[in-house]
């Protein structure tokens, strides 16, 4: 008997990357106590760096030296926004996190439209932020919040130049040395902030769990949703994330957003599909949310 294995379902995979990301961060999250942030984001990296070489079995080449100084502020790039990131979900839920860091890569799409609609987006992504605002009458820790947003500027600067580099080095290339740059930046710090956290076999196994849920499996996922998912729709679906990361933050770390929070990542979540699904019609344009940090 012929046993035909069925073709994944290009939204499933995706379905699947939102999912893993997300419970990535709140893994992450829930390291905190006993290595702080740093001691997490730079484990993150720097386990992600070695399992993207060891799979794809990089080496160094011309290409790469001739395209170094883009690599590496790439790298600062990546740095960065996941810094800010961890820094943020350090203070604020999960779920307001990447609500407030979506703000980044739409601000982007908005910006680079000439459609009068997008203005809708942009009210109904501003009303979801003035909402988890401390003026606002929100609890939601100021520091937090700022830090979320600033996560966001910098997401939106690294799809600029993963596009960019992209277009100069083939496959994954541009993006594992950036996360080598990155962890280069990263690790002296997280050794000097966790420490002995970093000889716990416990912490490092988790840590290497953070990094496959967060970069290598999402990031794989995409890879084979993208070659047949038409990229308007790929950003619809990534619309999801801030109520994605509410649930990951409800059930792995038990917290527990007012109506007031919850209202706004819905918010968020609506201006971000309402934008990726009246795009303009540029067959070249691949710009829009990419994989979350």
């Amino acid at each position: 008997m012929n046993i035909t294995l069925k073709k994944p379902s290009p939204i499933g995979l995706l379905l699947l990357a939102i999912i893993s990301v997300q419970f990535g961060s709140a893994l992450a999250k829930s390291l905190f106590s006993e290595m702080g942030f740093w001691g997490v984001v730079s484990m993150r990296v720097s386990f992600s760096t070695l399992i993207l070489f060891s799979l794809w079995r990089l080496k160094w080449h011309s290409g790469i030296r001739q395209h170094l100084k883009e690599i590496i502020a790439f790298g600062i790039v990546f740095a960065m926004m996941n810094s800010c990131f961890y820094a943020a979900i350090d203070r604020i839920p999960l779920g307001v996190a990447i609500s407030l860091e979506f703000t980044g890569p739409l601000g982007l799409a908005i910006l680079k439209s000439q459609r009068w609609l997008d203005g809708l987006w942009a009210v109904l992504a501003g009303i979801g932020i003035v909402l988890l605002t401390p003026l606002s009458g929100s609890a939601v820790d100021g520091w937090g919040i700022l830090l979320a947003l600033i996560a966001g500027l910098f997401w939106a600067l690294y799809i600029l130049m993963a596009a960019q580099i992209g277009q100069k080095l083939s496959g994954i290339e541009g993006l594992a040395w950036a996360l080598a740059v990155s962890s280069l930046l990263l690790l002296p710090i997280g050794l000097a902030t966790a420490g002995s956290a970093f000889l716990n076999p416990k912490l490092l196994l988790m840590g290497a769990g953070v990094a496959v849920l967060s970069t290598t499996l999402p990031y794989s996922l995409e890879m084979v949703a993208l070659r047949s998912l038409p990229i308007k729709v790929f950003g619809i679906m990534l619309s999801i994330e801030p109520m994605m990361g509410v649930i990951a933050g409800f059930l792995i770390l038990g917290e527990k957003l007012s109506a007031r929070s919850l209202t706004a990542c819905l918010l968020v979540s609506i201006a971000a599909a309402g934008a990726a699904k009246f795009k303009g019609s540029d067959p070249g344009s691949h710009d829009g949310p990419a994989a979350a940090p």
